[in-house]
């Protein structure tokens, strides 16, 4: 269904719309918005019943027939169901549409302000917890998002981190609790 659907419902009419703009005519334009109306909720429909009738015989067949029927000449199908029911039903509803688009407007607006704060805020406290424990820290942090790391992972799979953070840090931390506890376990052995 997904072929015939894509050259006859969309590809199709989208050229005609296409040289209804380019040639200006009025009638023209306004017979194909109506098919895009129509068509447009027509796909939103679909989704729900491809989910139900999908079993139903000749489902997808019927489906390719009401977008043929949609684009006769003949027919004018999309311009019958726009004047008989999708007119009259959102020049009734127009006032609550449009209340509930700017409602849903301003909570999306809002949603995306806080968690663009909440994730400002996460990354400044990182940010600021790396820069407490040392400059070291930081940089391993930094270095962690880098490229390079990238590249040294799946070059060399025996060694994850490369080779200066290991120096770096056993120079720093390692070396005195080796020491201490080298001379404890001699201490002990003597013992």
């Amino acid at each position: 269904f997904f072929f015939p659907r894509l050259i006859f419902g969309t590809l199709y009419p989208a050229y005609y719309s296409y040289k209804a703009v380019k040639s200006k005519d009025i009638k023209e334009y306004v017979k194909w918005m109506m098919y895009w109306i129509i068509f447009a909720l027509f796909t939103t429909a679909e989704t729900f019943t491809d989910i139900f009738l999908c079993w139903f015989p000749f489902y997808y067949e019927l489906k390719i027939a009401f977008v043929a029927w949609l684009l006769s000449p003949y027919t004018k199908g999309s311009s019958l169901l726009y004047r008989k029911f999708v007119h009259p039903t959102l020049s009734s509803k127009e006032k609550e549409i449009d209340d509930c688009l700017i409602q849903a407007k301003d909570r999306s607006y809002d949603a995306l302000v806080h968690f663009g704060k909440r994730g400002l805020n996460v990354a400044a406290t990182a940010a600021v917890m790396a820069a407490s424990k040392g400059q070291g820290a930081l940089s391993e942090r930094l270095r962690s998002f880098s490229m390079q790391d990238l590249s040294t992972i799946r070059g060399d799979s025996s060694s994850t981190v490369p080779p200066s953070v290991t120096v770096r840090t056993s120079s720093k931390q390692s070396h005195p609790k080796t020491s201490r506890s080298a001379s404890e376990g001699t201490g002990s052995s003597g013992k």
